[in-house]
């Protein structure tokens, strides 16, 4: 059983970014920068929001942070994220998610310009993904997509159930699974799926995102699946210093000897998001040159 490390497969993500951080600036003149939206105080959207600040530094990307008050109104986002969209030193925004109560998070999302869309949310970033156009891709999957890659398991004529529908993950996993030189035959499960396990069991890649504690256990896979746990679920755990552990949407103790390759939570899939969020970044920031040359 091979364990699918994230945090590797990040770091070596990592270190090609670097190479062409430092490449881009000589040919350019400036450093692909993203511009990150915060707006309220939520304890776990600021913690994400340091992890991508930290992550840009560190690949000697630019950032530009800005943390806005829980009352702002959708007018004075709305007009933010169009003085972002104008700002040509900008190459990638993210407004981070949750918004507060009172803010549409749809028109914000539709309100950034698609050249600038790091997070792959637009709608018309989505609509690229699914009829196999060039375009942004959501981070989470294109995580999982990079993690296959680097250990070189095959999609092609391979049975992939997905367990979960989101906008996030389940719906943008399943359009680059079936893209042509993909090829995997796609199965997505959810909330009204009748007898999943008879499902789970036939997947030769099995990728749960379905947000729910060791949902999926053994008698749902079958013997050599590879499992890709997209779960990151705390549950209280006293005999930890913090008074919880993170686990994923599947019972790694008793799914893992079953495999042929999982993801472990935490160092899985996890890590490979924000990963994807600075690859975006950067190629944002290469459309743009390419653009000013022409």
């Amino acid at each position: 059983m091979q364990i699918l490390s994230g945090k590797e497969v990040a770091q070596h993500v990592y270190d090609t970014l670097t190479e062409e951080a430092e490449q881009f600036l000589e040919d350019f003149g400036y450093v692909p920068t993203l511009a990150v939206v915060l707006v309220g105080e939520d304890p776990a959207s600021q913690s994400y929001v340091a992890g991508k600040k930290k992550a840009c530094l560190s690949l000697g990307f630019g950032h530009k942070d800005y943390h806005l008050p829980a009352d702002t109104s959708q007018e004075q986002l709305l007009d933010l994220i169009h003085q972002l969209n104008e700002d040509s030193s900008v190459h990638g925004i993210l407004v981070q998610m949750p918004l507060p109560d009172g803010l549409d998070p749809d028109k914000v999302i539709q309100s950034i310009s698609v050249e600038k869309d790091v997070d792959g949310f637009h709608p018309q970033s989505v609509g690229n993904l699914l009829i196999g156009n060039p375009g942004f891709v959501s981070c989470t999957p294109q995580g999982v997509m990079e993690i296959l890659d680097y250990y070189h398991i095959a999609t092609a004529g391979k049975h992939a159930v997905i367990v979960g529908r989101s906008n996030i993950v389940g719906k943008p996993m399943a359009s680059l699974l079936v893209q042509k030189g993909r090829d995997a035959t796609v199965t997505i499960c959810h909330s009204k799926t009748k007898d999943l396990p008879s499902i789970t069991r036939q997947a030769d890649i099995l990728i749960a995102a379905i947000g729910k504690p060791h949902f999926v256990t053994s008698d749902m896979v079958k013997e050599g699946t590879v499992v890709i746990d997209v779960g990151i679920n705390r549950i209280e755990d006293a005999s930890r210093k913090r008074g919880y552990r993170l686990v994923g949407d599947v019972d790694y103790d008793q799914v893992a000897p079953h495999c042929n390759a999982i993801t472990p939570v935490p160092g899985g899939v996890g890590v490979m998001t924000i990963a994807m969020l600075m690859k975006n970044t950067m190629q944002a920031a290469r459309q743009f040159a390419n653009k000013e040359v022409k």
